[in-house]
C-alpha cells in the first residue's frame, strides 16, 4: 500500500468546506461559551447563595458527563421537548453549552484570585457592582485566566470532531466519508491529523503573543 496524495488532491473542495464548517463552529462555538461562562460566574460571585448553588449544580452535572452525551440529548432529544434541531445548529448549541460549564469555573476562579481589599476598597467609594466588575475583577483576572482559557479553547476544537457523530458536515466527517469511499483512510487521518495540529500551533502562537502584550501592557501602565 501506499499513500496517495491525489486522493486528497481530488477531494480538496469538499476538503476545505469541511475545514471552514469545524473552524465557524469552534469559533463560534468558543466565543458563546465564553460569554456565558462569564455570565454564569458572575451570577454565582454576585447573585446570592441560591443562585450559586443552582448554577454550581448545573455546572457540575455539565462538567461531569461526557460531551457525547450532552450532543445525543440536544439533537436526539431536542424533539421530545418540542426542539427540532438540524445538526449544525445543535452542535453549536452542544459545544456551547459544554465550553461553557468550564469557562464558568476559570472565571470564577479569576474572581476569587482578586484579593477581597480591592473590592473592599471600590465598595468604599461607590462603585456599582457593574463598575467593580469591569473596572477592578475584569483587569487583574484577565492574565489569571488567559492560559486557561486558551487550553479550553484548544479542548473545544478538538471536540468539533464528535460532531460527526450527529452528521454535522464538519472536516471529521468529510474525511471518514472519503476514507470509506475510497478505502483511504490513512491518506484520510493524516490530513485530519496534520490539520487539527496546525490548527493547535497557531492558536498556542496566538494566545502567547497576546500574553505578551498584555504583559508589556500591565508593565507600562502599571
Amino acid at each position: 500500500m501506499t499513500f496517495d496524495i491525489n486522493i486528497i488532491l481530488d477531494q480538496l473542495p469538499a476538503i476545505i468546506s469541511g475545514a471552514g464548517v469545524t473552524v465557524l463552529i469552534w469559533i463560534v462555538g468558543t466565543i458563546v461559551a465564553a460569554i456565558l461562562g462569564f455570565f454564569v460566574a458572575v451570577g454565582r460571585r454576585f447573585g446570592g447563595v441560591l443562585l450559586d448553588k443552582a448554577l454550581g449544580l448545573i455546572v457540575a452535572v455539565l462538567r461531569g458527563t461526557p460531551f457525547l452525551i450532552q450532543i445525543f440529548l440536544v439533537y436526539y432529544g431536542g424533539p421530545f421537548i418540542g426542539l427540532s434541531l438540524d445538526p449544525l445548529p445543535a452542535g453549536l448549541i452542544g459545544i456551547s453549552i459544554y465550553g461553557a460549564a468550564y469557562y464558568s469555573e476559570i472565571f470564577r476562579s479569576g474572581f476569587m484570585a482578586v484579593p477581597k481589599g480591592h473590592i473592599e476598597a471600590g465598595e468604599c467609594v461607590g462603585l456599582t457592582q457593574g463598575q467593580i466588575i469591569r473596572r477592578i475583577l475584569l483587569p487583574e483576572m484577565t492574565m489569571l485566566v488567559l492560559p486557561p482559557s486558551l487550553n479550553m479553547a484548544v479542548l473545544l476544537m478538538k471536540e468539533t470532531a464528535v460532531l460527526s457523530i450527529i452528521t454535522v458536515p464538519e472536516l471529521t466527517a468529510t474525511l471518514s466519508a472519503i476514507g470509506a469511499q475510497q478505502y483511504a483512510f490513512v491518506e484520510a487521518l493524516s490530513v485530519l491529523a496534520l490539520f487539527y495540529w496546525v490548527l493547535v500551533e497557531i492558536t498556542g502562537r496566538l494566545g502567547h503573543l497576546v500574553e505578551t502584550k498584555l504583559t508589556r501592557f500591565r508593565f507600562f501602565n502599571a
